[in-house]
């Protein structure tokens, strides 16, 4: 068996070193995902540990939404695993790549505007995905998110949500995607280094207008009135010479009872993004927001339900302020410019050594391509296939640096004086989000980007370490 293996020719080799591994990587996956369903099961009480912190009530909510959402996860990812599998053993890529140039071929443009087919092929490619994800994403949405009291949305701003974010997808991913492909074509021996350099830009561009100019598109922004909050926000910024110009609030209550916070932009140009849901206090400006525009309001009304199921119990202003501590932390320890740079370097590397593969015709004849060898497909490949062994152990690393960086986050906050106020804020998002503190150390190890409950409580409350 092994000599026949051997002696098969080296496409074949390829194409099923690549099936293998992918099949290994969701084994390794369901695996330790099993692990974690077992503990969802078999903890039904409180540890002794948590008493103080969570209610059983709380507890026994955040299990089950817990449970099923791994359930969710087992059977959606088996889907999404076998789907890979008959796409590539029924030479799906190929044939889409023939009905994109049958396409091209009907507005008169024939093998030779490659670019063309190309985006033909991204457009039906993003299509299918769009159609085949949307029965798994409709079932999260108002099953397993509404059950839980999550979901807040109605079918309608569903679909409408998802039309809009396959449209603005398509009005980015296509240029930017034609610009790329262009840039190879003409670039010379040295086009990685210029790909590299566009994807640089365009990535920096995206970060830069995404707040102000995308995400309204889906979400509106408001900004958070004068007050005692925003003075304080503003001069805890001053503190650490942190560049802020403006704080804004979402209405991410209109989609969902999940909270957040985060901030963006480059430079002496800085701005706060809050979530109303992560807000005690934000349900006035939304009364206010009630008596404005009557025709506003009843578009809201009708687009998302207008009474949560579950009351979300937010921040006090204390808290809020504790949050924002921990992610100006990140920024002035400057993790988001080691993850930046991080990004870069890997960048950088995949397309070098995309540069040196892309000749290899044995890498296209594995996935069906004989008699061409189209730059887009030679991207998918050797990004997608080719690169999954390396691109695995640097998620995990990411991971692992993820985590660290949340300590050293926590840390700083913790030094600002907000170690208290902090604390009270994690144990109030868990149990708004329904988190479950106890979890599976390897599951743990492999996925967690933010470290589990307890372990962040006890650096807070432990000593202080450099």
């Amino acid at each position: 068996m092994l000599q026949e293996v051997l002696a098969l020719p080296i496409e074949y080799k390829i194409f099923y070193a690549v099936l293998v591994f992918s099949w290994t990587v969701y084994v390794w996956e369901a695996y330790l995902a099993y692990r974690q369903r077992k503990i969802y099961r078999t903890t039904m009480h409180v540890p002794t540990e948590l008493g103080k912190i969570m209610d059983s009530e709380t507890f026994e909510k955040s299990r089950l939404y817990q449970l099923d959402k791994s359930n969710f996860g087992f059977w959606s990812g088996l889907y999404s695993e076998t789907e890979g599998t008959l796409i590539l053993l029924l030479g799906g890529i190929p044939f889409l790549w023939k009905v994109s140039g049958n396409l091209t071929a009907h507005f008169g443009l024939g093998p030779e505007y490659e670019i063309s087919q190309s985006l033909g092929f991204l457009m039906l490619a993003t299509l299918f995905s769009a159609f085949t994800g949307l029965p798994w994403s409709l079932y999260n949405t108002f099953v397993i998110e509404e059950k839980h009291g999550f979901n807040q949305q109605t079918l309608g701003f569903f679909l409408k949500d998802a039309v809009k974010k396959f449209a603005v997808t398509q009005c980015i991913l296509l240029p930017v995607t034609s610009l790329l492909l262009y840039i190879i074509k003409i670039g010379g021996d040295y086009f990685f280094i210029y790909a590299w350099l566009f994807t640089l830009t365009v990535s920096l561009i995206l970060v830069t207008i995404y707040a102000d100019y995308i995400a309204p598109l889906f979400d509106k922004f408001t900004p958070l009135p004068e007050g005692e909050l925003k003075s304080e926000i503003e001069s805890m910024a001053m503190s650490i010479q942190f560049p802020l110009t403006k704080v804004y609030v979402v209405e991410g209550s209109k989609r969902s009872s999940h909270s957040n916070a985060y901030f963006y932009g480059f430079f002496k140009n800085k701005r706060i993004v809050l979530f109303d849901t992560l807000l005690e206090d934000y349900s006035p400006l939304n009364k206010t927001e009630r008596a404005g525009t009557g025709e506003e309001t009843e578009a809201t009304e009708n687009e998302s339900k207008s009474k949560p199921k579950n009351k979300k119990q937010g921040c006090n202003n204390p808290e809020v302020l504790a949050v924002l501590g921990h992610e100006l932390g990140h920024w002035k320890l400057g993790h988001t410019v080691k993850n930046i740079v991080i990004s870069q370097m890997n960048s950088f590397l995949c397309f070098f050594l995309f540069a040196v593969l892309i000749g290899r015709k044995e890498l296209f004849m594995a996935f069906g391509f004989h008699d061409s060898q189209p730059t887009l497909i030679g991207l998918m490949i050797i990004f997608q296939f080719i690169f999954s062994p390396y691109n695995e152990l640097l998620s995990f690393c990411l991971t692992v640096l993820s985590r660290r960086f949340e300590f050293q986050a926590d840390a700083f906050a913790r030094g600002m004086g907000r170690s208290s106020e902090l604390y009270s804020a994690l144990i109030k998002l868990n149990k708004d989000n329904l988190g479950f503190p106890v979890a599976d150390w390897l599951f743990s190890m492999w996925h967690y980007s933010h470290p589990p409950l307890l372990e962040r409580l006890r650096a807070l409350t432990g000593p202080k370490q450099d």
